[in-house]
């Protein structure tokens, strides 16, 4: 991890590899509570992480969706911070299949390696796969973890 890269972005408290969603809408306040648990953000935040999705999907692809707030949500941020919640069984995500969500909280930049991470990971199958598939905390922290030449 690079010194100007916050530790605990992603923190093993706030990954969940085996949760149920009746719909999107309960993944997203699933993945909502976690950022609030881990005291990331305010409760309204998870409102807005709703209206960003009724504004725009936040499905990118691979059975991966980024639910994360509107700029109005930001005020209701503490700190950047992720959330990663998989639903083996999956859920409709406005006619998408999701198997996992990684929940953004952003005041800031910080989160931006991770994401560019993630871009690498979902265009490679195999290591798309693995993230779906670990029951490894830990491995989807490392999977997840920027490469030190993206960060410098």
């Amino acid at each position: 991890m690079s010194p100007d890269q916050p530790a605990g972005l992603l923190e093993p408290s706030a990954v969940h590899l085996d949760r149920r969603a009746a719909d999107r809408d309960d993944a997203i306040r699933q993945c909502g509570a976690v950022l609030v648990a881990i005291g990331a953000v305010e409760e309204g935040y998870v409102e807005a992480m709703l209206a960003r999705e009724q504004s725009v999907s936040t499905y990118i692809g691979e059975e991966v969706a980024i639910p994360h707030g509107t700029l109005v949500g930001k005020e209701a941020v503490h700190r950047d911070a992720l959330a990663v919640l998989r639903f083996p069984a999956g859920v409709d995500w406005g006619g998408q299949h999701v198997s996992l969500c990684i929940a953004i909280a952003a005041h800031g930049e910080s989160h931006v390696p991770i994401l560019g991470r993630l871009a690498e990971v979902l265009l490679d199958p195999d290591a798309a796969a693995h993230l779906r598939a670990t029951d490894d905390v830990d491995e989807v922290i490392r999977l997840l973890q920027p490469s030190q030449e993206s960060t410098e």
